[in-house]
Parts: C-alpha cells; structure tokens; sequence
C-alpha cells in the first residue's frame, strides 16, 4: 500500500512539475514574441499570390507600428486599402471610386475589422499571432529548426464550430514556421514556410515564400519579389487623397448594437 502511494505521489509530482515547465514555458514564449514584435516596427512587402489554377495577383503592403497599414491589389482587381490610425481609405481603380471610412466601432470590433481587411496583403509570420486567452505551449523539433515550440489552442470559427490551431515557431527567436487548423470534422488546413528572408541586426526571420494545404493537397501560394523590414515610412504614405476624377464618398462604420 505505501509503495502505491509513493507512486501516485511521485505521479502527482511529476505532473506538477510539468505543468510549472509548460507554464514558464508558454510565459516566456509571450514575453519573447512582445520583444519581437518591438524590435520590428515597420516593414514593406511585394509580391504575388494565387490560389489554385487562378493566375496569381500581384501584390504590395506596408506596415508601420502601432497600427497604420496600405496595401494594394494589382489588375484585375486594381484596389488600395490604407488605415492611417483613425480613417479607413479604400481606392478602387477599376471604377475610379474613393471612399474615406470614419470608424465608430469599439476597440475591440475595430481590431478585427482591420484585421479581415488587411488579410489578403499579410502573410504570417510578420507579426506575432493573435493567440487567445487558453494556450498551450510545448517544446518540439521541425526541418528548419531542430529546437521548435508549438503553441496549441481551441478557437471558433465565424460559424462558431470549434477550430484546432497550432502554430509552430523557431526556438528562441520564435520566427514562424508553420499553422496548422483541424476542423470540427477533421479536415486539416496548413501553412508552409518554404523559403525565409533573414535580418542579423534584428535576429529574426520573416516567410519569403509561403504554401497553403488542404487534406494535404496544395491549394495556394505566396512568394515575396521585395522585403524591407524597419524601412522609414512617412505618416502620409498611409492617408491617401482621392484621384482626379474618382467618384468620393464618406462612410461611417458603426457598431451592429449602437445601431
């Protein structure tokens, strides 16, 4: 009987300690992604991205910290989005329209507005993920890092079904690797980094090119021609003026409740 207990005792023991390990483990992994984060505070990107058989679209983003972004689709699409901390611009040359936005959306509702705007010019691995509160952290191993750590979580969906996401990021500069998503009804959705753009100054690397999967099949890819990373970006390059001769307009976005 005592040895029984010894060894549920020296179970329980392990298991806590385990559990301090993951802990430091997961608060060091956010402290380090902060100091990431801090180190790069702008950066400008071209490239060209497509999906399937479709002919890929060129592309051009530029970020500059805390929040102000601009990116632009090239034809046939031929439209530019820029957010210069208070206003939304939208250009849309296929139709000569321009519409300046005025935001009276909560913080909150702000944050992921902006977020599903700017996703098509954004590849991962930038910035650090938009991790939720339940995480879990371990250490692992991949290809392009022998010491890796994945961080795990349980999220929704827009439609609300539950979504397995895991990130895996280089150990310690936490330089992102991959994503992989399991649907509710098992499907797998992945992130490849393929190739890697690599600043000394900063110790840290960024995707150059990235691929898309589903089930395992390659659906999409992203590759990168131009990376400037902490380039000088003007407070002007991100307010932009209407074209001669486009159409202008003024909208106001609006929390759905305050409506």
């Amino acid at each position: 009987m005592r040895a029984r207990l010894l060894f549920l005792t020296l179970l329980v023991l392990a298991g806590c300690s385990r559990q301090r390990e993951d802990a430091h483990l997961l608060n060091e992994v956010k402290r380090r992604l902060s100091e990431r984060d801090a180190r790069l505070t702008s950066y400008r990107l071209e490239g060209r991205t497509g999906e399937g058989g479709a002919e890929p679209v060129g592309f051009s983003f530029a970020y500059r910290a805390p929040q102000k972004m601009r990116g632009s689709l090239g034809a046939p699409i031929s439209r530019t989005f820029s957010w210069d901390g208070e206003r939304l611009f939208e250009q849309s040359d296929a139709d000569k329209r321009f519409t300046t936005f005025q935001t009276e959306l909560s913080p909150e509702r702000r944050s992921g507005f902006l977020t599903e705007t700017f996703a098509p010019f954004t590849p991962e691995g930038f910035r650090a993920p938009l991790l939720p509160a339940e995480l879990s952290a371990k250490r692992t191993s991949h290809a392009r890092a022998p010491e890796a750590v994945e961080l795990a979580a349980s999220v929704a969906d827009p439609s609300g079904e539950s979504l397995q996401v895991t990130y895996t990021l280089r150990w310690p500069t936490l330089d992102f690797l991959g994503r992989q998503s399991r649907l509710a009804d098992g499907t797998t959705l992945e992130v490849r980094v393929e190739e890697e753009h690599c600043d000394k100054a900063l110790e840290l690397c960024v995707p150059q090119k990235l691929s898309r999967w589903v089930k395992g099949e390659k659906v999409g890819e992203t590759t990168l021609s131009k990376v400037e990373l902490n380039p000088t970006l003007p407070n002007d390059s991100f307010t932009l003026a209407a074209p001669e001769g486009y159409e202008v307009q003024t909208k106001t976005l609006v929390d759905a409740a305050g409506k």
